[in-house]
């Protein structure tokens, strides 16, 4: 294959997890077998795999944001501009179906995509159980905003009655952090398909943080969190 065709093809990452400590190690053919089926999909539909990735003995139900490999891969494509993360199954992402959704949702939220190489239209399929699933992760979601909102609006209440003064909400970002906005939205504006995660990178590295509290680790403040950006740029 010539250089001009291997550029042409496009990028991905190799993803594979064992769940068993018995299936890993030399001699084991989890892995390889996982690799062999990734590769074989990536080899049809035109993929270069420029790294791969792999989560040992990490259980199927835990969240994409705790494993040590899949971390690692979302940190590679954050530097890398790959937006195509392969598996063998949909299982080797997740077994549990909540977290294959939540997964998929944090993905599709910076732009990735991931394609299961058994059945590349898994995670978009509309089947029952799947769309039963989007309904109440929207219905969980939608609970939670409605709670924050409510809470937020009885300690202003509350305050106001005790000390007589009017309490603003929370204030946008615009006025708190306009230089952070406008970066994010340049940013945004010369490179369309930058994803959030690196708009905070990007901020942070020029000095635009969120202001210091008590959670923070950092001396500073903490890079500003992906919903956070999504607001800069409405």
């Amino acid at each position: 294959m010539s250089d001009q065709e291997k550029n042409q093809r496009k990028a991905a990452i190799g993803y594979t997890r064992t769940s068993s400590a018995t299936n890993v190690g030399d001699g084991k053919d989890s892995v390889p077998r996982q690799r062999k089926a990734i590769q074989a999909f990536a080899n049809k539909a035109g993929y270069t795999v420029v790294a791969w990735f792999d989560d040992p003995a990490v259980a199927g139900d835990d969240m994409i944001d705790v494993r040590p490999g899949f971390a690692a891969a979302l940190g590679k494509i954050a530097g890398n501009g790959v937006r195509t993360i392969i598996v063998e199954t949909a299982n080797r992402f997740a077994r549990d179906l909540i977290v294959q959704e939540t997964g998929y949702r944090r993905l599709r939220a910076d732009d990735i995509n991931i394609i299961a190489a058994d059945k590349p239209d898994q995670f978009v399929d509309d089947t029952p159980t799947a769309v039963l699933v989007r309904q109440i992760l929207e219905a969980v979601a939608q609970f939670d905003k409605a709670m924050t909102v409510a809470k937020l609006r009885g300690a202003r209440e509350r305050k106001r009655r005790k000390t007589g003064a009017k309490v603003e909400g929370r204030k946008a970002l615009t006025e708190t952090a306009p230089a952070a906005v406008q970066m994010a939205r340049q940013l945004r504006a010369q490179q369309p398909r930058i994803s959030l995660r690196q708009i905070s990178a990007a901020l942070a590295e020029t000095g635009h943080v969120s202001i210091k509290g008590k959670g923070s680790k950092r001396p500073g403040g903490n890079p500003y969190s992906a919903s956070a950006v999504a607001s800069m740029l409405d």
